[in-house]
């Protein structure tokens, strides 16, 4: 299988061409379509890994009829401060209770605490932080390299505490996502709630050009079973067809607007026609052109060179209108107006802006599969795998996109709208799980205090997911999925590294504190750190 292709779909299927009246004739474009499609039917993807093995014993504790977490300090999600010393009442995978025992400093008064019954599972935890399971909003169950094993991306969420994942496209075949996603429901597999979305056009054996084959092919998802649909691009009328069967159909809406498209459908268009939330950043600068249409793009463009591709991507921000002009606030106000939500997946640029720094992570060594590293080279071939000349000045170009980029964020934020967390990790150096956190990291550059990173990672993914009756807080009623870190997490997001926070101990000696702890997913309580070091034994023995 050629897994330096894979993403020949992810990013360009059905938007190879930009079917444009205006300037080439209709039947030109149906024939350019036909020849996209082709392309990307009778391409080879990445092969799927094994799928995720049944749930041994040992392998997480629970549900419990009854679970008392006793003197945690909580981080609810949804803005609220922290607060402990508490008792949170879990009953098989809901929270039930969450009792006040004292104050910090002070020894807890057992007669306010839920009392111990017969049967009853206790875990004393005084001082640990809780705080709401992470929703990573843009998660690949491998899909990259060849055979990435279903088991290694799951140990990795859930080991960095991320208990409920959007899966957008479904590149590894929707039933075998599916049985993935009925077997964590079950919790018969030791994974996060998946969430899987289709991408449009998947499972097609001719192009989508009509209003018609888009509605009966968004029908079809549905009956099939997906949640929601992954875009790229399309023409207007089928981008408008498709959008509002999803609508009445009831399923999620998410798009990567490629460059292919944009000119014709800018993210502001696609949120005008009822998209629900955008990936990553493109189609936004381009919403906010003022002294241009299109993206200039130098004469030596080629968009099938990956370096062209990102190197002027870098670029790009920089032609969209400034903080705090008309046209910026007119766009930051009609997207807040249509409830839009922009996932950004910063950490999966990151690499653009300091190679270095993500070829070298700390996590490389004992967690990035042979298969993988592989997948991240450099080549000619491979989606995300541009690094052929990358220079000084791509990363100062990439800084500067980052900034403004972060400030678009930053005020999309502060003026009501919303931000989720997601990690697209499998690609450009980013590992799962350590990838989301860094994102959280990046939120916290763009200007968003540490109670705002964590509702952008829990509260308002549920939100977009239209799932926050279930989850995204720690709140009486909703499912008892958390995340339980002794380390202060508020202080330092990096403790949530599954390689932990490098420092000084109080011998004067380096260490390594944090990583997550715990792990609670409907109930059940996975031992985070054993899940990580499970992970390090496959990459260990698949290095053999």
């Amino acid at each position: 299988m050629l897994a330096k292709i894979t993403f020949l779909f992810k990013h360009t299927v059905f938007s190879r061409v930009l079917i444009n009246k205006a300037v080439i004739q209709k039947s030109i474009a149906k024939i350019a379509l036909a020849i996209a499609f082709s392309l990307f039917a009778s391409a080879s993807f990445a092969a799927p890994g094994a799928s995720a093995p049944t749930k041994q014993d040992g392998e997480g504790e629970g549900p419990y009829e009854r679970l008392i977490l006793r003197a945690v300090t909580i981080v609810n999600g949804e803005g609220a401060p922290a607060r402990g010393p508490v008792d949170i009442v879990i009953e098989k995978n809901r929270i039930t209770n969450i009792v006040n025992v004292g104050n910090p400093g002070v020894p807890i008064k057992s007669n306010n605490r839920p009392i111990l019954r017969d049967g009853d599972k206790e875990m004393l935890l005084p001082g640990y932080f809780v705080m709401p399971g992470f929703i990573d909003m843009h998660g690949h169950i491998g899909g990259s390299a060849d055979n990435i094993p279903a088991e290694y991306v799951f140990k990795l969420w859930l080991g960095h505490g991320i208990t409920t994942v959007r899966e957008p496209g479904s590149f590894n075949g929707l039933d075998w996502v599916l049985d993935h996603a009925e077997r964590s429901a079950k919790n018969t597999i030791v994974a996060p709630r998946i969430i899987p979305y289709l991408g449009f056009g998947m499972g097609s054996d001719k192009p989508i050009f009509t209003a018609k084959q888009a509605r009966d092919w968004v029908k079809n998802a549905g009956k099939q079973g997906a949640k929601g649909i992954k875009f790229f691009g399309a023409t207007p009328k089928v981008m408008e067809a498709a959008l509002d069967e999803a609508k009445k159909q009831k399923l999620g809406t998410m798009m990567h607007h490629a460059q292919l498209n944009v000119m014709s459908m800018n993210a502001l268009d696609s949120a005008r026609l009822g998209l629900t939330t955008m990936e990553h950043w493109y189609g936004l600068p381009e919403a906010l052109f003022e002294d241009q249409t299109i993206q200039n793009y130098p004469a030596s463009y080629n968009y099938n060179n990956e370096q062209d591709r990102f190197s002027e991507a870098g670029k790009l921000w920089k032609q969209a209108a400034p903080y705090g002009s008309e046209k910026w606030n007119a766009v930051r106000d009609e997207l807040i107006e249509l409830d839009f939500t922009i996932n950004p997946t910063m950490t999966i640029y990151q690499a653009s802006r300091d190679l270095m720094r993500e070829r070298n992570a700390d996590w490389h060594d004992e967690y990035t599969l042979p298969t993988l590293w592989e997948f991240f080279k450099p080549s000619r071939y491979a989606h995300g795998s541009y690094w052929f000349d990358w220079t000084t000045d791509e990363e100062i170009s990439w800084k500067e996109n980052f900034k403004l980029w972060m400030q678009f964020l930053n005020d999309y934020k502060n003026h009501g709208g919303r931000v989720t967390t997601g990690s697209d990790s499998g690609y450009i150096y980013k590992i799962y799980g350590f990838g989301y956190i860094s994102e959280l990291e990046l939120l916290r550059e763009a200007g968003f205090n540490p109670y705002e990173v964590i509702q952008a990672a829990t509260l308002n993914g549920a939100e977009a997911l239209g799932m926050d009756d279930q989850i995204g807080s720690i709140s009486i009623g909703k499912l008892a999925d958390m995340v339980i870190i002794k380390e202060n997490p508020l202080r330092n997001f990096k403790v949530l590294y599954g390689t932990g926070h490098y420092q000084l101990d109080e011998n004067n000696q380096p260490t390594r504190t944090g990583g997550v702890d715990y792990t609670i997913k409907d109930g059940i309580v996975y031992d985070a750190k054993a899940l990580l070091s499970d992970v390090r034994k496959m990459v260990e023995e698949a290095k053999k």
